[in-house]
């Protein structure tokens, strides 16, 4: 079905990202009412509950709730992303291909992405969204 098959290329050092916390922080009191957003915002009040952290409150974020620098900016596959524009953009990977991973950026045209694929297929670079923005008829 698709012409072009995505390159096998496999992460030098596969490492699982650990997250200490994996939902969102929400606003206090932003369950109460429909005027207050769900988006964080620190509370600043005098007599704030969650300010000053009494037990049963909600959480604030916080520097401990960062995650390991080793593994921080990680996807899932392993590599780290590097948002790619041209084919250009491409050739800085050659050499890194088995540490970062391509991602077309999203105002790129259909036609320049096949380019982007064809070049990375050649210089054995994974991309993430290889498939992107492919019409039915142009797939076939």
């Amino acid at each position: 079905r698709r012409t072009v098959e995505m390159a096998k290329v496999t992460p030098l050092i596969k490492t699982k990202p650990v997250k200490k916390k994996t939902n969102k922080f929400f606003r206090h009191q932003s369950n109460r009412f429909k005027r207050v957003p769900e988006s964080w915002r620190k509370p600043k009040g005098i007599d704030g509950r969650v300010r000053r952290r009494f037990r049963g409150n909600i959480r604030m974020p916080n520097i401990g709730y960062g995650s390991n620098k080793k593994t921080k900016d990680i996807l899932p596959n392993g590599f780290y992303k590097f948002r790619v524009s041209n084919v250009a953009d491409l050739e800085l990977l050659l050499l890194h291909n088995r540490k970062y991973c391509a991602e077309i950026a999203h105002n790129v045209s259909t036609r320049k992405r096949k380019e982007i694929v064809l070049r990375a297929e050649q210089l054995n670079i994974r991309v993430t969204n290889a498939f992107a923005k492919l019409t039915a008829e142009e797939d076939e």
